[in-house]
């Protein structure tokens, strides 16, 4: 460690950038004593976003490396634009400014000399008094000038707290130039509009700044931030005295200042009390009490559907199909038909396939007007194939305008729609159910079908198991597994698992084991170390041999955790290695992006059209600018470097990411080392997306934690309430 305390000064021109980690700025650099100077000192430590050119006032020690010798290793810094010419050649030739690269900065650093930087902040028109620029590039230069200087200062100003390029990024578009005042006013901002900045680094500037432990401001962010994690854990509220416990817990202060404050904020609506015990983020009072008025006035409108003879009809599909519909698959499409919403609920094998298509052909027959969603691509299009209509997702349904930032379909623009159905509807959060709920005309019917035992939805809420449990609408209930075909192993083991019943199907000790064909199979590892290189050589060399070639296209690894061993991080690092490795990279953090990679999109992005669990492939990257660009099934969507932290490779996902989605071969790792999210429902979710082939790989003890462990997380919602509350009011 340096001796602060007897640090050194040094200054200089950086002459070379030798490496840059752009996540945690460590730099290491060679730094010129002047412009006559020829000798360089190598430099070493954290230096956000500085350029060759610049002068850099450095405090820090002497350190002797055992292989590249005398170095300088930084404390602290400070910055200054070059003044020199040849500082100033070597800062714009750097790239920094799109529109200048090293032709450009010569030409204009031989017109301006010293006085260059004084012209491109002051007075840019002059720019055009260089051959080549003119009025379009010199806008540009200066624009680009701007948002440089902002973006560093910012850079500066944040350089001890580990705030990354992106996040940096980010802030400076949000809030431009008055990014450093807001900041200095309210650090909390950046909870609340930067992904990814979590409270205790906004509360470490906010103590830098001098704010106090007990100020209001910490504390209403603190509750702030306490709600906001519950509903990134999947709850729409909080018990009060939950709320104040964790809250307490956080900002390590007495109960009654920050009891105080909540009260205050409740007062003023900033945040909702709801039955006296709970507190709610007003976005989410607003999301479910849009869901319950939307589906109570769906519910009680006249229906707009055509005379149906229902039972005419279902025997009329069956005379079509040439097979028989089992009772309760007759049933559900009667309920469907009778009833304004309805539910239908089942596992995999229990027919809901087959009576979608009868219910899709039956309406489309009586020339309904039928729209199918489901929340992912991959659902819509197997919904498609399965009923024989078009199918999309369920924002794309609904339209996004970027320029409105909603949805373009709405309460006052509904759909054009008599009949809605939406599969794969535990997927649903209270957002995305209100924004499509209530763009549903109230005449028209609306179906929900999922699987219930599955994983409820990654974001806020319960909605499908919610509506179940309110009793409000009509419920069916498929149980009985038709499915007799490849894939009827994993049905019935996916079944036995919602019984406690730990069946595992074949267990070998060896990948080599692996039978031809095979449709369930427990790999066991010794420990857990050995388990990601047994997946790479059951991924790379034995599974090509043993199954179809058109099974192995769409393999796909979901892991419980994103960390440990067997996390999604490591064994996405581990496989991208094995499967692809090409020399071409960009690095985004932890994670390098090479042409070929398997990504997913991980966060809404509605300017792109791409969402959240959207799967795709690195198509091409141009490593100079930093863009690459993915191919979503068609769609080429490229990303800036500033944009690439919305992506992660997808060699393996979580299974929480998989709902919605099925694949012909699935490899699932457990271990112990998961005992925190060892549930149920979990495991459940992940053998019911394979389709053709599963196979577990890690400590049989493992799954029978899982299949033992029923507790299933309870969330805290009030949906059922909003909805009571409409019976009530009737």
């Amino acid at each position: 460690m340096p001796d602060i305390e007897n640090s050194e000064s040094l200054s200089g021109v950086l002459e070379k950038i030798v490496y840059y980690n752009e996540e945690n700025h460590y730099l290491i650099g060679q730094l010129k004593g002047g412009d006559d100077n020829k000798d360089t000192i190598t430099i070493t430590g954290k230096l956000p976003e500085v350029q060759c050119g610049e002068t850099l006032e450095l405090k820090g020690s002497w350190t002797n490396h055992p292989k590249f010798g005398t170095q300088f290793q930084v404390t602290s810094f400070r910055s200054t634009l070059p003044a020199s010419v040849y500082g100033i050649r070597k800062y714009l030739g750097s790239g920094l400014i799109p529109g200048i690269g090293k032709t450009y900065a010569n030409k204009i650093v031989d017109h301006f000399g010293e006085a260059t930087l004084d012209v491109i902040s002051n007075y840019s028109k002059r720019l055009r008094e260089v051959p080549g620029i003119g009025r379009e590039r010199a806008a540009s230069i200066k624009n680009a000038w701007d948002e440089q200087q902002i973006y560093r200062e910012v850079m500066i100003f944040l350089q001890t707290h580990n705030v990354s390029n992106s996040q940096c990024i980010r802030l400076v578009k949000k809030y431009g130039a008055r990014t450093i005042q807001t900041l200095r006013e309210d650090p909390y901002v950046l909870i609340r509009d930067i992904d990814g900045i979590g409270f205790l680094t906004a509360d470490k500037i906010a103590h830098n700044l001098g704010i106090p432990s007990n100020s209001d401001t910490r504390i209403n962010a603190g509750l702030y931030h306490t709600l906001k994690e519950a509903g990134e854990e999947g709850h729409t509220c909080l018990p009060s005295e939950s709320l104040l416990n964790k809250t307490q817990e956080l900002l390590k202060l007495e109960s009654d200042e920050i009891k105080t404050s909540l009260d205050a904020l409740l007062a003023s609506r900033e945040l909702i009390r709801v039955e006296e015990q709970f507190v709610q983020l007003p976005q989410h009072e607003r999301s479910e009490r849009r869901i319950a008025e939307s589906l109570w006035g769906i519910n009680q409108h006249a229906s707009s559907l055509p005379p149906i003879k229902k039972d005419l009809a279902v025997e009329w599909f069956e005379e079509k199909a040439g097979f028989q519909l089992a009772e309760s698959q007759s049933q559900a499409i009667l309920e469907g038909l009778s009833h304004k919403v309805s539910i239908i609920t089942g596992g995999p094998g229990t027919g809901k396939t087959t009576l979608l298509k009868g219910l899709v052909s039956i309406l489309k027959a009586k020339k309904v007007k039928v729209l199918l969603a489901s929340p992912t691509g991959r659902a819509a299009k197997r919904l498609a194939q399965a009923t024989g209509g078009y199918a999309q997702t369920v924002h794309r349904m609904l339209g996004y305008d970027p320029a409105k930032g909603g949805f373009l379909n709405n309460e006052n623009s509904p759909l054009n729609a008599e009949y809605v159905i939406v599969d794969e509807a535990s997927m649903l959060d209270s957002y995305l159910a209100s924004a499509l709920f209530a763009a549903i005309p109230y005449q028209a019917h609306l179906l929900l079908v999922g699987d219930s035992d599955q994983l409820p939805s990654v974001g806020a809420g319960n909605v499908l198991a919610d509506l179940i449990a309110c009793k409000l609408f009509r419920v069916t209930r498929l149980e009985f597994v038709y499915r007799q075909s490849k894939g009827s192993e994993i049905s019935t083991i996916a079944h036995s698992v919602l019984k406690g019943a730990v069946k595992t199907g074949e267990i070998i000790n060896q990948p080599d084991q692996v039978p031809d064909g095979a449709e369930f199979v427990f790999i066991k590892t010794p420990d857990p170390e050995t388990l990601p290189d047994t997946l790479t050589h059951l991924v790379k060399n034995i599974l090509p041999q043993r199954l179809p070639p058109d099974w192995l296209s769409d393999l796909q690894v979901l892991a419980p955790l994103h960390r440990g061993t067997a996390g999604t991080q490591n064994l996405n690092q581990v496989m991208q290695a094995a499967l692809n490795p090409r020399k071409d990279k960009i690095s985004a953090g932890y994670q390098e992006f090479r042409t070929g990679d398997r990504v997913i999109q991980i966060r809404n992005n509605y300017d792109k059209n791409v969402f959240n669990g959207d799967v795709g492939q690195i198509s091409e990257l141009d490593t100079e600018k930093g863009v690459l660009s993915v191919d979503f099934e068609g769609r080429i969507i490229e990303y800036k470097k500033s944009e690439l932290y919305e992506l992660q490779l997808a060699y393996t996902i979580s299974i929480h990411k998989s709902q919605g989605s099925e694949y012909p071969v699935v490899i699932i790792p457990l271990l112990k080392q998961h005992f925190i999210m060892l549930e149920r429902n979990l495991v459940y979710t992940g053998i019911t997306r394979g389709k053709k082939c599963v196979i577990l790989i890690g400590q049989v003890e493992a799954f029978a934690m899982a299949v033992r462990n029923r507790k299933t997380q309870l969330r805290y919602t009030q949906l059922v309430s909003r909805l009571e509350e409409k019976i009530q009011s009737a």
